[in-house]
């Protein structure tokens, strides 16, 4: 063999194993770029997931508030309309209160609980009171109760209220009373249950 030959081999030789070793290095480096792309690829994809699930936490968050605020408009809305419903249903009852009392029965009424708070004193003194409104009525029913009936200084918007001194008791039928603690203690509670 020549040395061209020889320098042919060697030439054709080296530029094979150069080539494989290119061909080897670019194998790897193919390899890495898919590896580093598969990685980029899930990285990206959590943190897509990551984001996602930020968005939707904040999403649902402000969703919370804004139901939050409307429900408690709602509840202010409801609270004024059963306010206004209340004094329209107590007015209606005060006005009923003083039909009734221009109507006989009242002072059947009156009788009825002047005669209760007696039976209640038995022996023990007692004064009787009826609102100043019912001052005209107060004859006769001191001449059907025998009692001692006085007029009292306060309006209590009729009915009767006695006081048992010795034993510091009140008796309190009165209208205004009786008006007050129901006002007092009413609630709106959806209307009646059905069973």
């Amino acid at each position: 063999m020549t040395i061209d030959e020889k320098l042919s081999h060697f030439y054709d030789v080296t530029i094979e194993d150069a080539q494989a070793k290119a061909a080897g290095i670019l194998e790897e480096h193919r390899k890495a770029l898919a590896q580093m792309t598969e990685k980029h690829k899930a990285d990206s994809q959590e943190n897509a997931q990551v984001q996602i699930k930020a968005e939707t936490a904040n999403a649902r968050r402000e969703i919370n508030k804004a139901l939050s605020a409307e429900q408690l408009t709602i509840k202010r809305d409801w609270t004024k309309k059963q306010n206004e419903l209340k004094e329209k249903l107590f007015a209606e009852v005060k006005t009923q209160m003083e039909n009734f009392r221009n109507t006989p029965d009242y002072p059947a009424y009156l009788e009825s609980k002047i005669k209760e708070a007696l039976d209640f004193a038995e022996q023990d003194k007692i004064n009787i009171y009826l609102s100043p409104e019912d001052s005209a009525l107060l004859p006769d029913l001191v001449e059907r109760t025998k009692a001692f009936i006085t007029v009292s200084a306060e309006d209590f918007l009729g009915g009767v209220k006695a006081t048992i001194p010795h034993k510091n008791i009140l008796i309190d039928h009165s209208f205004a009373g009786n008006f007050q603690a129901v006002y007092k203690e009413f609630k709106f509670d959806g209307g009646p249950k059905h069973e």
